[in-house]
């Protein structure tokens, strides 16, 4: 998951994301 956003976010599709919040936490959080 880390990595995969690592990757989207260094690639020319990075641009197309504005005015987001990305949670990146790679497994950690859990959702109830």
């Amino acid at each position: 998951e880390v990595a995969t956003m690592i990757v989207t976010l260094l690639s020319p599709r990075s641009s197309y994301v504005t005015g987001t919040s990305l949670d990146v936490c790679g497994g950690v959080a859990r959702y109830v």
